[in-house]
C-alpha cells in the first residue's frame, strides 16, 4: 500500500467511530496523521478509537456533532482547532442510507437521507476550506456509491441515490472553485464494501471491497504529489459495470 508522509497534517474524518470511516481515519494516522474521530452518539466506541490511533505515535482527540447542523459543525472544528491545529484532510465520510421503498420512508427519514449525506458534505467542507486556503494546502475527499456516476437509481434507496449523486456534483463544483488555492477535492465510490449490511450473490472478483482498497484511494489523493488530482471521483467497485440498482 502507497504510504504518504502525513507528518505534521491533521486530519478529521467525519463518522469515524465504526465502520468505514474507523479504518479510513486509522490509516491516516499510521500515515502520520493527527487525527480527530468524529462521532454524533458513541463516545465511547469513539475514545477507543482514538486509543488505537496513537498507537501509530500520533496525537488523537475525539469529536462530537451533528454535521447537519451549521453551529454543531462549527464547535467541532473549532474544538479540532483548538487541541490540534487547522485541518489539512477532510474526509467527508457520513452517508446514512434508507433501503425502502421511497413510498415507506418517512419524511424525517428521507430528509436525514438527504442532509447527511448533502448538506453534512457541503457544511463540513464550507467550514473546513478557510484554514485549507490560507494554509495553501488541503485535502477534502467525499464519500460517494459507485453507480452515482451513471444517475441509475431505485424505488428502494431512493433518496441515497438521489444524494450521492448530488455529492459527485458538489465534488466537482468545488474541485473547480479551489483550483487555485492549494486544495483538492475529491471523491471515493465503493460498490460492496467488507462491512455491508448485504452481500449480493454476484461480486466483482468474488469479493466485496475492503478497508484497505478504500484506504488506498485515500492515501493516493492526500499525498502531496497528486496536487493536481481534483475533481476526480475513483470507484472502488472492482469494475463493476452497472445496469440498474
Amino acid at each position: 500500500m502507497i504510504t504518504p508522509n502525513l507528518d505534521g497534517r491533521v486530519a478529521l474524518v467525519t463518522g469515524s467511530s465504526k465502520g468505514v470511516g474507523r479504518e479510513l481515519l486509522l490509516s491516516l494516522a499510521d500515515c502520520g496523521a493527527d487525527v480527530a474521530v468524529h462521532y454524533h452518539s458513541s463516545k465511547d466506541v469513539a475514545e477507543d478509537v482514538a486509543d488505537t490511533a496513537r498507537t501509530h505515535d500520533v496525537e488523537a482527540i475525539t469529536v462530537n456533532g451533528d454535521v447537519t447542523d451549521p453551529n454543531e459543525v462549527d464547535d467541532l472544528f473549532g474544538t479540532v482547532e483548538a487541541e490540534l491545529g487547522g485541518v489539512d484532510v477532510l474526509v467527508n465520510n457520513v452517508g446514512p442510507f434508507a433501503p425502502d421503498h421511497w413510498e415507506d420512508i418517512s419524511f424525517d427519514r428521507w430528509n436525514a437521507v438527504l442532509n447527511g449525506n448533502i448538506n453534512g458534505t457541503y457544511l463540513c467542507s464550507k467550514r473546513a476550506l478557510p484554514e485549507m486556503r490560507a494554509s495553501g494546502f488541503g485535502r477534502i475527499v467525499n464519500i460517494g456509491y459507485a453507480s452515482a456516476e451513471k444517475g441509475l437509481i431505485s424505488p428502494k434507496n431512493a433518496p441515497y441515490f438521489m444524494a450521492k449523486a448530488s455529492v459527485l456534483m458538489f465534488t466537482r463544483m468545488l474541485a473547480a472553485d479551489t483550483q487555485d488555492d492549494g486544495v483538492t477535492v475529491n471523491a471515493i465510490s465503493p460498490y460492496v464494501v467488507e462491512n455491508s449490511d448485504v452481500f449480493p450473490d454476484d461480486l466483482p472478483r468474488d469479493r466485496p471491497a475492503e478497508f484497505e482498497d478504500m484506504a488506498q484511494a485515500l492515501r493516493f489523493f492526500v499525498d502531496d504529489d497528486s496536487d493536481y488530482l481534483s475533481g476526480v471521483n475513483v470507484e472502488v467497485d472492482g469494475g463493476w459495470l452497472p445496469e440498474k440498482v
